[in-house]
C-alpha cells in the first residue's frame, strides 16, 4: 500500500513537473510570439510608413507650390489683359483728337459722333466730354446733360492729369458731379499752345463683367483695389464699390501669393499691381479648391497605405500565431516551425526584392504622372500656358524617357531570373571588347577626361560564348568603372590566359569601395550610385550570365584607390564539350 502511495506521489510530481514545463513553454512562446509580432511589424511597417510620410510630404509641398504658381500665373495673365483693355480705351480717346471732324469748338452733333464711335469699340463708355484750357466742359454727350458747361479745374483727376508724366490719366472710382460710382479716363492734347482735354467715364458694372469673363470660371474671384485698399471693382457678394478691402497687398511687392484666413477658412490670394494705374488685382481661391488635387491624392495615398498596412499586419499576425502555435505541440512541429521560419526568411527576401522593384519603378511612374498633369494643364485654356507642339513634345520626351527606364529595369529583372542556355558560338574576347569601347563609348570617356589603357593578349584563344550576353557583362562593368571616376582618371582593360581559363580584368582609378559595399554589390537592387543613376541589377545580372557560362567574377577594391573586376571564363565549357 505504501508502495502504491509512493508511486502515486511520484506520478503526481511528474504531472506537476510537466504542467510547470508546459506553463514555462507557453510563457516562452507567448513572449516569443509577442517579440516576433512586434519585430516583424516594426521591420515591415516602419520603413513603409517613413517612406510614405516622406514622399507624402514632398508631394504635398510640390502641389502647394504648384497651386501658388498657377494662381500667380493667372494673376499675371489677368493683369496683362486688364492693362491692355485700359490702353485700348486710352487709344480710343486719343483717336478722337485725330479725327477728321475734330474741332476745338465742337457742336453737339460732333460730340455725339465722338460718343457713338467710342461705344462702337466698347459698351463700357458712358459718356464723353471735351474740356477747354480753363477746365470747363465745352462739349458733352451722354446721359448726364447737366454736365455741359461744368468746371472741372478743381477735380482731382483734372489736376492729376495736368501733373501726370504721361498725356493721359486713369482715375480711381469716385462719385463726382453725378453722385454715382464711375471712373474717368482723360487725355490731353496741346493745340496752339493751349491744353485741351478729352475725357470719358466708364461704367464699373461693365468693367466688372469684363473682369468676370477673364476669370476662367467660378474657381477664382477677382477684384481691384486702389492703394488705399478701397474696392474699385468687386463682386457684390464680396463687397461694395469704394468699400474697404480686408487685405491690402504691400506696395513693394509687385506680385505675390499668400495664404490668409477669411471667415475662418484658409484662402490663397494672389496680387499684382497694374501698370496703367495704381490699382492692385486680387485673385482669391479657397484652399479646398486650389489644393483639391493634393487632397484627393492624399486621400488615395492614405487609403492605399492603410489597406497595405492592414493586410501586412493581418498576414504577420496570422503567420506568427500559426507558426508559434504549431511549435508548441511537438518536436516534429518544432522542426516544421524551423522550416517555415526559413520560408518566412525567403519571403522577407522576396519582400525586399519587391520593395526594390517598386522603388525603382515608382520614380519613373511618378515622373510620368507629373508630366501627364503638366500636359493636361498646358491643354487647359484656364491656365493660359504655352501649349505649342514643341513644348508638348518636350513633355512627351520626358514620359518616353521614363517608360524606357521602366522597360530597362524589367528587362534586367527578367534577365536576372532567366536561366536559358543562350546561343554559344566561338568568340574572340579582344574583338568583343573593341566593339564595346570603340566609337561612342570611347568618345564618351574622352569627353569625361578618362584615359582608356588596353593591354590585350594577342594570342588569346577563342572560346564558346553567347556574344550578346558577355557583351552585356563587359559593358556593365565598364560603365560602372566610368561612373566610379570623379574627374580625370583611367580605365585599364587587360586580357590574358592560361591552359584552363581566360581572364579579363577591368581596373579603374575611381573612388573604390568599402568592405561592406563589396559584400553587397552582387545583391539585386543594391547600388553605390546616386538615386536615379542605377538600378542595382547590372552586376546581379552579370554574375548570373558569367556563372551560366561556367565562369566567375572576382573583385578587388580599396577606398579612394579604385576597383578591379576580373572575369574568368573557361576555355573548355564546364559541360565538357570543347569549344569550336
Amino acid at each position: 500500500m505504501k508502495t502504491k502511495i509512493d508511486q502515486s506521489s511520484h506520478n503526481n510530481l511528474n504531472v506537476a513537473d510537466m504542467d510547470d514545463e508546459q506553463i514555462n513553454i507557453r510563457k516562452y512562446f507567448k513572449q516569443l510570439r509577442m517579440r516576433l509580432i512586434i519585430g516583424l511589424l516594426a521591420g515591415f511597417m516602419l520603413p513603409h510608413i517613413v517612406l510614405s510620410a516622406y514622399f507624402h510630404f514632398q508631394f504635398t509641398s510640390t502641389l502647394k507650390k504648384s497651386g501658388k504658381l498657377n494662381l500667380a500665373a493667372l494673376s499675371e495673365s489677368q493683369r496683362n489683359t486688364i492693362d491692355l483693355f485700359l490702353q485700348e480705351r486710352v487709344v480710343n480717346l486719343f483717336s478722337l483728337f485725330r479725327g477728321n471732324d475734330f474741332s476745338t469748338a465742337p457742336s453737339k452733333r460732333d460730340v455725339a459722333n465722338y460718343l457713338q464711335s467710342l461705344r462702337q469699340v466698347s459698351d463700357a463708355f458712358i459718356d464723353v466730354g471735351f474740356l477747354g484750357p480753363d477746365g470747363i466742359q465745352i462739349g458733352y454727350a451722354g446721359p448726364f446733360s447737366f454736365l455741359q458747361g461744368k468746371n472741372y479745374s478743381n477735380e482731382e483727376w483734372f489736376k492729376a492729369l495736368l501733373n501726370h508724366e504721361k498725356e493721359y490719366y486713369i482715375s480711381d472710382i469716385y462719385l463726382g458731379f453725378r453722385k454715382k460710382p464711375h471712373f474717368t479716363i482723360a487725355t490731353m492734347q496741346m493745340i496752339d499752345d493751349k491744353t485741351y482735354v478729352m475725357r470719358s467715364t466708364l461704367d464699373p458694372d461693365k468693367f466688372y463683367m469684363f473682369l468676370r469673363t477673364i476669370s476662367h470660371g467660378k474657381d477664382v474671384e477677382s477684384s481691384l483695389i486702389n492703394k488705399g485698399g478701397l474696392y474699385q471693382i468687386v463682386d457684390p457678394d464680396r463687397g461694395v464699390l469704394l468699400g474697404k478691402c480686408e487685405y491690402i497687398p504691400p506696395d513693394k511687392d509687385k506680385t505675390g501669393v499668400h495664404e490668409i484666413i477669411e471667415k475662418g477658412d484658409p484662402v490663397l490670394i494672389a496680387h499684382t499691381w497694374l501698370k496703367e494705374t495704381d490699382w492692385a488685382l486680387l485673385i482669391r481661391q479657397p484652399l479646398s479648391i486650389a489644393h483639391a488635387q493634393m487632397y484627393h491624392a492624399r486621400r488615395v495615398m492614405v487609403i492605399t497605405l492603410t489597406i497595405i498596412l492592414l493586410l501586412l499586419s493581418a498576414l504577420i499576425l496570422f503567420t506568427t500565431i500559426k507558426l508559434i502555435g504549431r511549435a508548441q505541440d511537438t518536436a516534429e512541429k518544432k522542426q516544421l516551425l524551423r522550416y517555415q521560419l526559413i520560408h518566412a526568411s525567403k519571403l522577407a527576401s522576396v519582400g525586399e526584392l519587391a520593395t526594390g522593384v517598386a522603388h525603382e519603378i515608382n520614380n519613373p511612374l511618378a515622373i510620368i504622372i507629373s508630366t501627364s498633369g503638366v500636359i493636361k494643364d498646358m491643354l487647359n485654356p484656364e491656365f493660359n500656358m504655352d501649349s505649342s507642339p514643341e513644348n508638348i513634345l518636350k513633355e512627351v520626351d520626358i514620359i518616353e524617357s521614363s517608360v524606357f527606364r521602366v522597360k530597362s529595369i524589367t528587362s534586367q529583372l527578367l534577365s536576372l531570373g532567366r536561366k536559358d542556355e543562350g546561343s554559344f558560338v566561338p568568340c574572340n574576347v579582344n574583338n568583343i571588347l573593341n566593339d564595346i569601347i570603340g566609337g561612342l563609348k570611347e568618345r564618351e570617356f574622352k569627353v569625361a577626361d578618362i584615359e582608356l589603357i588596353l593591354k590585350y593578349d594577342p594570342d588569346l584563344p577563342e572560346i564558346s560564348l553567347d556574344p550578346d550576353k558577355i557583351r552585356q557583362v563587359f559593358l556593365n562593368i565598364i560603365n560602372n568603372a566610368g561612373d566610379a571616376i570623379l574627374g580625370p582618371g583611367s580605365i585599364t582593360i587587360i586580357t590574358k590566359s592560361d591552359n584552363e581559363n581566360i581572364y579579363i580584368t577591368i581596373k579603374d582609378s575611381g573612388k573604390g569601395m568599402s568592405v561592406d559595399q563589396m559584400k553587397q554589390i552582387f545583391n539585386p537592387f543594391y547600388t553605390t550610385k546616386e538615386v536615379g543613376k542605377g538600378t542595382g541589377l547590372g552586376l546581379s545580372v552579370s554574375l548570373g550570365i558569367v556563372e551560366s557560362m561556367g565562369g566567375v567574377i572576382n573583385v578587388q577594391s580599396l577606398k579612394e584607390a579604385g576597383s578591379a573586376f576580373t572575369v574568368s571564363l573557361p576555355i573548355l565549357k564546364k559541360r565538357g564539350v570543347e569549344n569550336g
